[in-house]
């Protein structure tokens, strides 16, 4: 009888979407969606001034990008909203500098989707172990540093000048005579409620509360033009409907290429860790490529309805889980309830004050810096360091989609910098009784000895100086002796040390001696007869290592031993 294959495409979307709704959990994930959806409006609102975008489109993506993933993500929790970092990099994308910069914005949404979705089928989250870790740790925490001082203008109501987050962060302090203080006040005090309600059983409500307050007090202390404090309202013009949809600016697309690949990199990192990291209703592994198919049409949603780029969320995630959610009914109903907002309160929504949004980043911003996860990059040694510190400077100094991509070419120079030192050559001696142990390599090949030598590590091509300076010195004096090179383990050789073998083979040879290699992997003696260093060395020189550790280096070290021998 044939096994039952699983459902794929149409059937296994609408099998999800089925599961989701069961009497038994069904309270659970309203309560969860309703909690969700409530607090996203404010933090979506956030999300777009982040951005340096119309803060309407933070709230479209996280209406529409959510619903939009959660049909296909295989992680039931993970909440498909606009991250810290992705803001960031849409506020570094110089999307002002196009003709029309919401065309744009959508545009960069769906070319990132594209991307995602391509990714996720190529299967692509098999490869997020490779991203450095120290690369990623600088970057989250300069995004974090950059999260807080891009909210400086709004929460002191200053305009500071400068090309970057540090330079106007820099011209703001030394403007503080005008800083308003209203403005202030409002920032402060919307700071100082989520602290305190992040300690109370309200939780993330908190959030919501803190807004709301700090944007009636900000109402209240509007009194003239001095005291104005500014609101969403003041910037544009709250819609009373959802968006229709939209299609892509075709001429930006060549523009958006760089930094849709950032923000398609920083949403597979970022959503892998989300997904590995929540639980799962059946007990099942998130498939991390599937996610990033998920997150792909999430963006490719959320731009066709006029939302801005869109990841996996860790704080959102956590939310439908602390809030009791059971299954991806909960995100569904976050998304009813953000639409009901969007279409019922729209024009409550245009009273939020500008300092009590700037507030709410600044905690973002504060919390996700994780000190402890720069301590264990720094505990790693002085390389880890190193990519770290200059990925976090560059966060900090040019656009993050540049920083990014030089973080991980850095990372990636600086690793093969390091393997290249880390070849060390060890000298395997044999006892009589058949026995052996690794010693240092000796300096010099004498006359009428048997040297085996063990390279350990990566034989790449960086490693070649490295590798060549630790043999044995050949001179005129090394006359009938054998070197037997041991590559058991190495299942690649790269032409830099083929041709060290090469030239080390012929010095032994000038000075009446003989290298033997002995390889373990078909594929390296392949590389040695394709290069014609085999021919080389001579018939019978090249030993074709097995199951049984020592064998051919025995085998190999009789021969060398009967041909010293012949030669005496």
């Amino acid at each position: 009888m044939a096994a039952a294959t699983p459902p794929s495409g149409i059937a296994a979307v609408r099998g999800r979407v089925a599961s989701a709704f069961s009497r038994r959990t069904l309270g659970k994930d309203v309560v969860a969606g309703v909690v969700l959806g409530v607090e996203s409006v404010p933090d979506g609102l956030a999300s777009g001034l982040l951005a340096g975008v119309n803060p309407i489109a933070g709230l479209y993506a996280y209406l529409f990008g959510m619903v939009g993933a959660a049909f296909v993500t295989s992680s039931a929790f993970l909440a498909v909203q606009a991250t810290g970092a992705m803001a960031l990099v849409v506020a570094d994308a110089g999307l002002a500098s196009r003709p029309d910069p919401e065309a744009a914005l959508f545009t960069l949404s769906m070319i990132a989707g594209v991307l995602l979705v391509v990714g996720g089928l190529l299967r692509v989250g098999t490869l997020v172990r490779f991203a450095p870790t120290a690369v990623m740790t600088g970057f989250l925490t300069a995004v974090g540093v950059n999260i807080v001082l891009g909210q400086l203008s709004n929460f002191t109501g200053y305009d500071a000048r400068g090309d970057n987050r540090v330079i106007r962060t820099v011209d703001t302090m030394l403007h503080v005579a005008d800083w308003k203080p209203s403005t202030v006040f409002v920032g402060v005090l919307t700071v100082l409620l989520i602290v305190l309600f992040a300690q109370t059983p309200v939780g993330s409500l908190g959030l919501v509360i803190a807004v709301v307050v700090g944007s009636l007090v900000a109402w209240a202390v509007d009194l003239g033009p001095l005291a104005h404090v500014a609101t969403i309202g003041d910037l544009v013009t709250v819609p009373h409907g959802l968006p229709a949809p939209v299609l892509p600016s075709w001429g930006d697309i060549a523009y958006l290429v760089v930094p849709a690949f950032s923000l398609a990199f920083v949403c597979i990192v970022q959503g892998a860790g989300v997904s590995a990291g929540l639980p799962t209703p059946d007990g099942r592994t998130p498939n991390a490529s599937r996610d990033i198919v998920g997150q792909g049409v999430g963006n490719i949603v959320a731009g066709v309805f006029q939302g801005m780029p869109v990841g996996g969320s860790m704080s959102a995630s956590s939310l439908v889980i602390q809030a009791g959610g059971r299954t991806r009914l909960a995100l569904f109903v976050a998304g009813a309830v953000m639409a009901l907002v969007v279409l019922v309160a729209s024009p409550l929504v245009s009273f939020t004050a500008m300092p009590a949004l700037a507030g709410l980043l600044i905690v973002v911003g504060v919390t996700s810096i994780k000190p402890t996860r720069v301590m264990s990059v720094i505990k790693t040694g002085p390389l880890q360091t190193t990519v770290m510190a200059v990925t976090f400077v560059l966060t900090l100094l040019i656009p993050l989609q540049f920083a990014e991509l030089v973080g991980v070419g850095l990372g990636i120079i600086l690793f093969v910098a390091q393997q290249s030192n880390r070849v060390r050559v060890r000298e395997v001696e044999l006892t009589d009784d058949g026995r052996m142990r690794e010693v240092g390599p000796r300096p010099h090949v004498g006359a009428g000895e048997i040297v085996v030598l063990q390279p350990y590590g990566s034989l790449f091509f960086a490693s070649a100086p490295t590798f060549e300076t630790q043999l044995p010195k050949v001179d005129a004096s090394s006359r009938n002796s054998v070197v037997i090179v041991r590559l058991r383990g190495t299942d690649q050789i790269g032409l830099a040390h083929i041709e060290v073998l090469r030239r080390y083979a012929a010095r032994l040879r000038e000075a009446g001696s003989t290298l033997k290699v002995v390889a373990s992997e078909q594929r390296v003696i392949t590389q040695l007869r394709a290069t014609q260093l085999a021919a080389e060395l001579g018939r019978g020189n090249i030993y074709r290592g097995s199951e049984w550790v020592g064998a051919a280096v025995l085998r190999a070290h009789r021969d060398a031993r009967a041909e010293i021998a012949a030669r005496s």
